[in-house]
């Protein structure tokens, strides 16, 4: 479906909460961070990651992406998201909440794409980092 939709790569804003996870994602060239469900899983997590080519940025990190900064982290601890805003990012991925959202905070464009599990309603997010367009996707059963 997102590749149908024109997605070029994948970011997961964490809990995978499995290495399965992990596989599906990496169909596109593919970057995540831990979220607060993938502790026990961590050494699990990275080692599939490094065998199916998806880049794992931990518990928080910066790619940068068509030109922009691109921060990524969960969103459950707040010593993550600084150390992601201290590289002054252009945008913020967040996930934890599992409510999709989409706000500017001063420079930086913060986004939670939704959750695709544990939610009232399933959603992802199409960001085109060249025209700054975000479409969210709601999924239906």
């Amino acid at each position: 479906m997102l590749m149908d939709e024109g997605a070029e790569l994948l970011v997961h804003c964490g809990d995978l909460t499995g290495p399965e996870v992990v596989s599906l994602c990496a169909i596109l060239p593919c970057y995540f961070v831990f979220g607060n469900h993938d502790s026990d899983t961590v050494p699990l997590l990275q080692r599939t990651a490094s065998g199916a080519g998806a880049e794992c940025l931990g518990w928080g990190g910066t790619v940068e992406l068509a030109g922009k900064r691109v921060g990524v982290a969960h969103g459950h601890m707040t010593t993550d998201l600084r150390q992601v805003l201290a590289a002054h990012p252009d945008y913020l991925l967040t996930g934890h909440s599992h409510i999709r959202g989409d706000r500017r905070d001063g420079p930086v464009r913060r986004i939670n794409p939704g959750a695709l599990s544990e939610a009232d309603e399933f959603s992802v997010a199409l960001l085109d980092l060249v025209t700054d367009k975000l479409r969210f996707l709601v999924l239906r059963e």
